[in-house]
């Protein structure tokens, strides 16, 4: 069945969901703990649930609705950034959400760098993801800034390649710009003014490509902080992506 399908609201019980607004600190930390994530820095938040989101994925087709309970749950602001020991870090990315907090948090580390040596500064990355134009002002703060193809349509791009030509401009000097087109790979930008590409890796069946976008980034910020070229890791990125999305869930990508 298609996951675009109409769902009544009386049948929304019976999908796997529980109430995730009240899940328990021990519940979170396990499953972090199974995944190898360190959660050492999170900012847990007083006030406030926790979000639930309901995932359909299509058998059909692998393509995905989102039913999601939004909350009241804060955003990590610069007070709880404050709190984070910079010497313990080699990179941080944030998702554009809310932006003026974030770029307080950015610069903060521009300043932390400007006490260190090259070779101890932290990489700074961001995500513009969604067509929310508080968020533009996050182009020019990150070293490596990807941009969505929704971004990049709602300013009247039709590829990857348009895009970071037409929204380099925004980002500072030195910076790369990513932006990932689905079945059409991803394109990048970089201070030599040479637009690199790599095409898709798509999987045999597509299953769930739930994440794949956040796969992507991840795997490209992976790669780059390994040594890589940016055609390697533009290339990594796609292949991991797409292995993803051959994959339900996120077990056994690598």
């Amino acid at each position: 069945m298609p996951c675009t399908c109409l769902i009544k609201p009386s049948a929304l019980p019976l999908f796997p969901c529980p109430p995730l607004p009240y899940l328990s600190h021990s519940f979170i930390i396990s499953d972090f703990q199974k995944k190898g994530i360190n959660a050492t820095n999170v900012s847990w938040q007083t006030q406030g649930e926790t979000p639930c989101a309901c995932c359909l994925v299509s058998v059909a087709n692998g393509s995905r609705t989102v039913i999601l309970y939004d909350t009241n749950l804060p955003d990590v602001c610069e007070e709880d950034f404050h709190r984070v020991d910079l010497t313990q870090y080699k990179w941080i990315h944030w998702e554009g959400r809310n932006a003026d907090e974030q770029v307080k948090m950015i610069r903060r580390v521009e300043d932390y760098n400007r006490t260190c040596v090259p070779e101890e500064r932290i990489t700074i990355s961001v995500e513009i993801e969604k067509e929310r134009e508080i968020l533009y002002q996050l182009f020019p703060y990150g070293d490596v800034v990807f941009v969505s193809k929704d971004v990049a349509r709602h300013f009247g791009f039709n590829s990857a390649r348009e895009a970071v030509v037409g929204l380099y401009p925004r980002v500072k000097k030195g910076a790369y710009l990513i932006c990932p087109w689905a079945e059409q790979g991803a394109d990048a930008l970089g201070p030599d003014g040479n637009v690199i590409h790599s095409a898709a890796f798509p999987p045999e069946n597509i299953v769930d490509t739930l994440g794949a976008g956040d796969t992507f980034n991840a795997s490209v910020i992976y790669a780059l902080s390994e040594g890589q070229s940016m055609q390697e890791a533009l290339t990594f990125g796609c292949q991991i992506a797409g292995k993803k999305c051959g994959v339900q869930g996120y077990d056994g990508i690598v």
